[in-house]
């Protein structure tokens, strides 16, 4: 019969295997943390601003995407009817929370669940179109940022005035699809009744309606315009802008880009910023926080701009001061 042997280890190998072996056993036992998945939900398509602001505000709370965190994009490209689809595949997906943007696409995720977080990026008033219960309390699963555009509205209307003093007929161009911009045009009306002004409801729901709205605005004769947004408008800008520029109308909207990309002038918050802090709701959610106890936060900082090579264009001089009162002025 043969001798048997027995391999001793001397004390280094032992020390040298221990820490071989010991990463292996830990594994085991202690299985990798989830990485959290994230649905971002957006009407737009992928080159909208203010997702890459919000990526970098995740960036900046040191969440590095497809290490540390997952993102499932989802796009209705400017169609309102793929959103609840879109949402449903979010759920199916099972995401931890959602970010989106405006009433009607936190209504559409909300009707299919009711239990998946909600970031709002950029809402209008979730109070009075009943989103939340308050804004200190949000009470469901539904909590972000404000844009409170109903207060903002009439002072469109009087820094329109204000820069245009001859005006007297205003069409207001609204998407009427959106749920946060019939409480704007009602504000419009009341700002627009107070400085004397006949307003005209240039409401849209569809691409098609523009050609409507445009050939109401001639046969009334209106001097200028107050451009409320929404999925329609701001996916038809350019044609809105040579609109304007065409039929040389004082017109104001709200997205501060507008006026940037041609618009006489904006008033209101900056979109960059508001989704830039939504992402410090994600990760408050993401560390255990609810959203039913997240105030909804509402923005300190409004921007005017005006935009003077249009003014040029439209042949309207804007009065000293209100050229003094901009944050920002393009020349």
């Amino acid at each position: 019969m043969g001798r048997k042997t027995t391999m001793m280890l001397k004390p280094p190998q032992i020390i040298t295997l221990i820490f071989a072996v010991l990463p292996l056993i830990l594994s085991e036992a202690q299985p990798a943390g989830k990485v959290p998945r994230v649905g971002v939900l957006l009407l737009g398509s992928r080159g909208e601003p203010g997702l890459q602001a919000f990526l970098q505000g995740l960036h900046d709370l040191g969440y590095i995407e497809g290490k540390n965190i997952l993102i499932e994009y989802r796009f209705a490209k400017g169609n309102p009817d793929r959103v609840s689809n879109l949402a449903a595949d979010l759920v199916a997906k099972k995401v931890d929370l959602i970010v989106t943007v405006g009433t009607a696409q936190a209504r559409a995720i909300q009707r299919i669940t009711t239990t998946i977080p909600i970031v709002l990026a950029v809402s209008g008033d979730p109070v009075r179109t009943g989103l939340v219960a308050s804004l200190a309390r949000p009470g469901g699963n539904i909590t972000g940022l404000s844009m409170i555009s109903p207060d903002l509205a009439g002072k469109r209307v009087e820094l329109l005035k204000e820069a245009a003093p001859k005006i007297a007929r205003v069409g207001v161009l609204w998407d009427a699809l959106v749920p946060d911009n019939t409480l704007d045009f009602e504000t419009t009306q009341l700002a627009a009744r107070a400085l004397g002004l006949k307003l005209q409801s240039l409401e849209v729901r569809s691409p098609e309606d523009l050609e409507g709205a445009f050939s109401t605005t001639a046969k009334q004769r209106l001097d200028a315009l107050v451009v409320i947004g929404g999925g329609v408008i701001n996916s038809h800008q350019k044609r809105i802008l040579a609109f304007e520029v065409r039929n040389r109308l004082p017109a104001i909207y709200e997205t501060l880009r507008s006026a940037e990309a041609g618009g006489l002038m904006a008033y209101g918050v900056n979109f960059t910023d508001l989704f830039r802090r939504a992402a410090t709701y994600v990760d408050k959610i993401l560390k255990g926080r609810k959203p039913a106890d997240l105030p909804v936060e509402q923005p300190t900082k409004f921007e005017f701009v005006i935009n003077l090579k249009t003014a040029k264009q439209i042949g309207l001089t804007v009065p000293p001061n209100v050229l003094a009162r901009a944050d920002k002025v393009i020349r």
